[in-house]
């Protein structure tokens, strides 16, 4: 699955998967291929992502299309 989210989340904080991938203490190899679906990304990279970009898990998932994280 290819997720376009997570690149589109990425860009719109002006970052390059080198900074996200140091967020998730991975590479930039690593994170690239969870943006291209070439690798399944773990659950609690995806929580992670989901707090720093404030949105949901499922928006990232492509779910839903409300934003809104709910703590």
């Amino acid at each position: 699955m290819y997720f376009q989210r997570l690149r589109d989340l990425r860009e719109d904080m002006d970052m390059n998967q080198t900074q996200v991938a140091a967020l998730l203490h991975t590479s930039q190899t690593v994170y690239s291929r969870y943006e291209i679906g070439f690798q399944t990304i773990p659950v609690e990279y995806l929580l992670i992502l989901s707090e720093f970009y404030n949105v949901s898990v499922d928006y990232i998932l492509g779910r839903t299309n409300k934003k809104e994280l709910n703590l």
